[in-house]
């Protein structure tokens, strides 16, 4: 797919925008080619798009995204399309509060190709809420999640009092978020999750895991990283943030692109691929959590088994069928 494309698919598909809409595309400096497609098709369709540039570096620790908490507010949608994620910011819930639709995409990528290019974003918004319905009902007004793999993984979850979202690319309400990565959404109770996971997928920006790496969580935070080659860049990763509180699990997400793989060309198509669950480690806030950090980060395992109370939502990465029940609204 081209980059041209890729844009038109985010502009016309998931924004919906139209004639006089203000949308801002906040980016970095590695990003410009991606600027300029969006800024394209937003003049396809007639929208006024301001483009921001931010420093790459500055992203991750959330303070450039907060010097633009004021600005950003003005818009009718927000794309945060730089390396790293920011919809966990207080300028985004800031931004979402005064009635600004936010989308994040995340730019970053392992193979060298653009995200507008990577064949995951012509997964249909609508089938993939069609496929996470049933599951986020059964999240709703849930008290725990245990989750098991046949390699070993064995984690609880307390999502007492916690709301679950959907994330499908579209923007759909005002005042809501969305991201590119296709996905349910919970955020656990901080400090309170526990058990042992055996990573097999990818570690979000680092990318794919070449063998499983066993890690430990402790009333809600990682006490443990296995020392392989995988466990000793993750740790890495994690130290260079300097702060605790990164290793603090603080979402819960199970992917739903059935286009994506988690294949480690790109975090967002990782934690998308269907038949995958993901850890959210650090900030939360935008989520509907509690927790705040310099950054946040996903670690994605699959084929789990993933039993909501007493009922079995996945099996073995396998939706259930589960009983039909009254949708309603999100």
């Amino acid at each position: 797919m081209n980059i041209n494309e890729g844009a038109r698919i985010v502009v016309e598909d998931w924004l919906h925008l139209t004639k006089d809409n203000l949308v801002y595309f906040v980016t970095d400096e590695t990003k410009l080619k991606e600027a300029d497609a969006f800024s394209k098709a937003c003049d396809h369709v007639g929208a006024n798009c301001k483009v921001v540039q931010l420093k790459s570096h500055e992203i991750q620790n959330g303070k450039s995204i907060d010097d633009l908490k004021w600005e950003m507010a003005k818009a009718d949608a927000i794309v945060g399309a730089t390396n790293y994620s920011f919809i966990t910011t207080d300028a985004v819930n800031y931004a979402l509060s005064r009635g600004a639709q936010f989308l994040s995409m995340p730019m970053s990528t392992n193979n060298g190709e653009s995200l507008f290019e990577q064949e995951f974003l012509k997964m249909d918004p609508d089938e993939a809420t069609m496929l996470g319905m049933p599951m986020f009902w059964e999240l709703r007004d849930a008290k725990t999640i245990h989750v098991t793999t046949k390699r070993g993984t064995d984690l609880t979850f307390d999502i007492t009092d916690r709301f679950p979202g959907i994330f499908h690319g579209s923007l759909w309400e005002v005042g809501k978020c969305s991201s590119s990565s296709f996905e349910i959404y919970i955020p656990p109770v901080e400090y309170h999750t526990n058990g042992t996971l055996i990573l097999d997928g990818s570690m979000g920006y680092i990318g794919i895991v070449d063998k499983p790496v066993e890690i430990k969580i402790e009333n809600g935070y990682i006490t443990y990283i296995e020392d392989t080659e995988d466990g000793r860049k993750l740790k890495e990763y994690l130290e260079s943030f300097d702060d605790l509180e990164m290793y603090c699990a603080a979402e819960f997400g199970i992917g739903l692109n059935t286009i994506s793989k988690c294949r480690g060309a790109s975090y967002i198509e990782d934690e998308s691929a269907f038949g995958t669950f993901h850890i959210g480690f650090g900030r939360n806030l935008a989520l509907g959590g509690s927790h705040n950090a310099r950054g946040h980060f996903d670690l994605v395992t699959h084929n789990p088994t993933i039993i909501v109370d007493d009922k079995v939502i996945m099996k073995d990465g396998h939706a259930k069928a589960i009983q039909p029940i009254e949708w309603g609204v999100l």
